[in-house]
């Protein structure tokens, strides 16, 4: 039973990868525009094949996806380094508020 579902898992690791699903952006943005053109026809072959009426207004549109993964990467990059490059600043502003707090309770 294990040595079936590392098998699987296996193989569908290697047609993640043959498909480009984990190379860059731009493959993974072609592998979707394969699998939207391709999906349709195939969808209509199996239920032709399997007796089943399904007639094309029945089958719901193919998402439009407009969603670039690599801008989305580098505004989370960026917006990260932001955080990072004024945290120390921050942390100085926080503490002396915080001391002022402080003192401010002592009196």
């Amino acid at each position: 039973r294990f040595l079936i579902k590392g098998g699987l898992a296996g193989a569908a690791v290697y047609v993640a990868y043959d498909q480009g699903l984990l190379g860059s952006g731009t493959q993974g943005a072609e592998a979707l525009k394969k699998a939207q053109e391709t999906l349709p026809p195939a969808i209509q072959e199996w239920t032709n094949y399997l007796g089943w009426e399904v007639r094309a207004a029945q089958l719901p549109p193919t998402p439009k996806f407009d969603f670039s993964l690599s801008d989305s990467w580098n505004k989370g990059v960026h917006t990260v380094m932001s955080a990072l490059s004024v945290a120390p600043t921050r942390a100085c502003e926080y503490t002396t508020q915080g001391w002022k707090y402080v003192k401010d309770l002592v009196k």
